[in-house]
């Protein structure tokens, strides 16, 4: 059995492709969910991956379910911060309620997950926090003031914890995806997706899950050991930093 791999939101989108990715490289994997049961039975049927459901923006909740996954599977050595949530509105129209419930998940929920697991990776001298921001954490977006701050509040928190993990053998990384071609992008009017959205891509195209999930293999991996507190974009070179 390979090292024990943590990933939230795991059963759908890029979160689900990570999941298998990593499962192909050896890993024994968990796949955290917060609500669609039949996604995730679906997932679970093809793919053999066991899921595991709570809300990250719950700590006591992420507690119980880490305990879990390590009663089953073993201590987590690699935990992948992917769960997210979006509540868009131009921020003169959004409500209290939509900023703390995407701060809550997307930012605080980071701090849930890693903090239970985080003294087991210290004791063991090895782990690997891999955290999914985003494109729009980076460079803002009009509508997304909820979530570009908490995506961004991702890079701070993944740029500290790296200093305090690097001696303990914990690497602490994040990816920052552009526009990928989930089920959420693609449900996206054509007409807009076409017109607006991939000529702004110098590459000219949505990107895959699947590319998603190859850069979590590679920080997951001993050949990354070197590399913390860095930040991979993927983004089709939509915006270079």
């Amino acid at each position: 059995m390979g090292r024990v791999a943590l990933v939230t939101g795991g059963s759908r989108g890029i979160g689900a492709a990570i999941s298998v990715a990593l499962k192909d490289a050896g890993y024994s994997v968990a796949a955290n969910y917060a609500g669609n049961d039949e996604a995730a039975k679906k997932f679970s049927d093809e793919t053999g991956i066991k899921t595991y459901k709570w809300s990250v923006a719950d700590y006591e909740a992420c507690k119980a379910g880490i305990a879990e996954v390590e009663a089953d599977l073993g201590p987590v050595e690699v935990l992948v911060n992917n769960a997210g949530i979006t509540r868009d509105a131009m921020f003169h129209r959004m409500t209290p309620e939509q900023w703390r419930e995407v701060i809550d998940t997307n930012l605080s929920g980071v701090f849930n997950m890693t903090h239970p697991i985080w003294p087991g990776m210290r004791e063991r001298k090895f782990g690997r926090v891999i955290t999914i921001s985003s494109i729009n954490g980076q460079k803002g977006q009009a509508g997304q003031a909820n979530y570009s701050a908490a995506k961004a509040g991702d890079l701070g928190f993944t740029k500290a914890l790296a200093q305090e993990g690097a001696r303990a053998g914990i690497t602490v990384n994040a990816i920052c995806p552009g526009y990928i071609a989930t089920e959420m992008v693609k449900a996206i009017d054509e007409k807009v997706l076409n017109e607006k959205i991939i000529p702004l891509i110098p590459v000219g195209r949505l990107g895959e899950p699947e590319e998603i999930a190859r850069c979590v293999v590679f920080l997951a991996s001993d050949d990354a050991g070197f590399i913390s507190g860095s930040t991979i974009s993927a983004n089709g070179a939509q915006f270079v930093v």
